[in-house]
């Protein structure tokens, strides 16, 4: 939709894999539906993944016993993040809709989008203890976690071996986003493509090229356990 802003978390360390082609589909796509398109390539930009102390600029609110999430709250506060989060989080404050693009690793994000989650989303600026779920500080934006699998589709089943998929997105979506205030829209989820034909990988990237071409028009999933565990 024009006037859009997309910010797009990156997380694959090949440009020319399946990962990589979901993601220049999705910049072409959101770019010629008049979207303005902001990358976060986390690898190519070595982002940093440990929450550490160096993510606060100047003296520490209690220097005697270090508290990640309390000093970085105290930091936001005072504008003494790292230039690095500040950047991320200024990018997710003015995105309408945020991707998380990344293959699934052991039932999880890759560590280096859950470092980004860890060092961006601090409190104070996506959450508050009093301001969470749909109270959450970042209420108003829109997410989507597109991501490929290493197995079928039927064992991601609550008959498979490896349960329900939606259960595996649960503290992602639910934990993470919803947690913020972000709403979330279906999960595109491209599974094995590294085990099927050539043709069935050109069409699951048709398939989300065609998603991308009505995503403004969906609606948000039912943010809560029923959703998840039903």
């Amino acid at each position: 939709m024009a006037g859009k802003k997309v910010l797009i978390i990156y997380a694959h360390q090949e440009p020319k894999s399946f990962n990589g082609s979901l993601l220049k589909i999705a910049v072409e796509e959101l770019t010629k539906q008049g979207c303005s398109v902001t990358v976060s390539d986390l690898y190519a930009m070595h982002f940093e993944p440990r929450a550490t102390r160096n993510d606060i600029v100047g003296p520490l609110h209690n220097s005697k016993a270090f508290n990640y999430g309390v000093e970085t709250w105290e930091a936001y506060k005072r504008g003494g993040l790292s230039k690095d989060v500040v950047e991320e989080q200024k990018k997710v404050q003015e995105a309408d809709l945020l991707i998380f693009q990344f293959p699934l690793f052991w039932f999880s994000m890759p560590a280096i989008l859950k470092g980004w989650m860890d060092r961006v989303l601090v409190q104070g600026f996506a959450y508050d203890l009093s301001k969470a779920y749909d109270g959450g500080l970042l209420q108003g934006k829109l997410s989507l976690f597109s991501f490929t699998t290493g197995g079928p589709q039927e064992i991601y089943s609550k008959e498979g071996i490896s349960g329900d998929i939606r259960c595996i997105l649960w503290p992602m979506q639910h934990g993470i986003m919803h947690f913020c205030g972000v709403k979330v829209l279906e999960p595109h989820i491209s599974y094995a493509p590294e085990r099927v034909s050539e043709e069935k990988r050109k069409e699951m990237l048709t398939a989300w090229s065609q998603r991308l071409k009505s995503l403004w028009k969906e609606e948000p999933i039912d943010c809560s356990p029923a959703w998840y565990f039903k």
